[in-house]
Parts: structure tokens; C-alpha cells; sequence
């Protein structure tokens, strides 16, 4: 039976999330810029459909540019939040690591944004860019304070 508190258990999912994350990075510029596309589209008509708004008639192109540009920067953050708190959960598991998990968890995020970034400068249209890196860093922040946050409620309340 499968264990959620095995801590091999968990460093799989931190792997298998890496790859999701390279995966992602590996895309050449056009082919990551049409999924974000579509995806941008699919935020405005979800706008569009629960508000009075006609966001598509409404906003200029370069409104829409900025639209698209928040939804990438939110993927980086979304990717790294879940990043840093599969880390975080990982070195929880580790009764050892205990005093030193969330700097831990948090140096692997940031070589990982890092080295991430360095991946894309071989990428077909891409750039590896130092703000990606600190987005990244913010989302591994956000996921592994929301980790400790909850686990702090839960060990309170249980």
C-alpha cells in the first residue's frame, strides 16, 4: 500500500514535478507561447462568461499582451509553489532534517529556478531570465510557508 508519509514516496513526487517543470522549459518560445495563448484565452472567457464584460472587444491588444504576460509569470509561481511544497514535504518526512527543512527546502527551489533558467538559454526562442528566477523563488517561498502553515494548524488541532 502506497504511504504518503514515506519520505521515498515523496522525493518520486518532487522528481516527477521537476520534470513537469523541465518539460515545460524544454518547449521552443512559439510552442510555449501558443499553450499560453490558449490558456489566456480560455481566463477571458471565463471573464467574460461570469461578468457583464466583453474583455475581448473591451481591452486593447496590448491590454491582452499584459494579460498574457500576468498568466505566464502566474504559471512560474503556480509551478514553483507546488515545487516548494513537495520539497518541503519530502524533508518534513525526515525527522532528521526537521530544524532545517524549510532552508533546504528552499535552497533546492532556487538552484532548481536557477538552473531551470540556464536550460532555457538552449532552448529554441527562449531566454533564461534573473526575474523568473526571483518569481520562482517567491512561488517556492509561498509553497513552502503554506506547507508549514498547515502542517503548524494541523499539528495544533490534531
Amino acid at each position: 500500500m502506497l504511504d504518503f508519509k514515506d519520505t521515498n514516496f515523496s522525493w518520486v513526487g518532487v522528481l516527477l514535478w521537476m520534470i513537469v517543470i523541465f518539460c515545460f522549459s524544454a518547449q521552443p518560445a512559439n510552442q510555449s507561447a501558443g499553450l499560453s495563448s490558449k490558456i489566456t484565452q480560455v481566463m477571458i472567457s471565463i471573464i467574460e462568461k461570469w461578468t457583464p464584460l466583453d474583455i475581448t472587444t473591451f481591452l486593447e491588444e496590448e491590454k491582452k499582451e499584459l494579460i498574457h504576460h500576468i498568466i505566464r509569470k502566474m504559471a512560474h509561481i503556480l509551478l514553483y509553489f507546488v515545487l516548494g511544497f513537495l520539497i518541503t514535504n519530502a524533508f518534513r518526512n525526515n525527522e532528521k532534517m526537521e530544524g532545517v527543512t524549510l532552508v533546504f527546502a528552499f535552497l533546492i527551489c532556487l538552484f532548481y529556478a536557477f538552473s531551470d533558467e540556464f536550460h532555457q538559454l538552449y532552448v529554441p526562442g527562449r531566454s533564461g531570465q534573473i526575474k523568473d528566477v526571483f518569481i520562482d523563488s517567491g512561488g517556492s517561498f509561498l509553497g513552502i510557508s503554506g506547507y508549514y502553515i498547515i502542517f503548524k494548524f494541523k499539528k495544533k488541532n490534531f
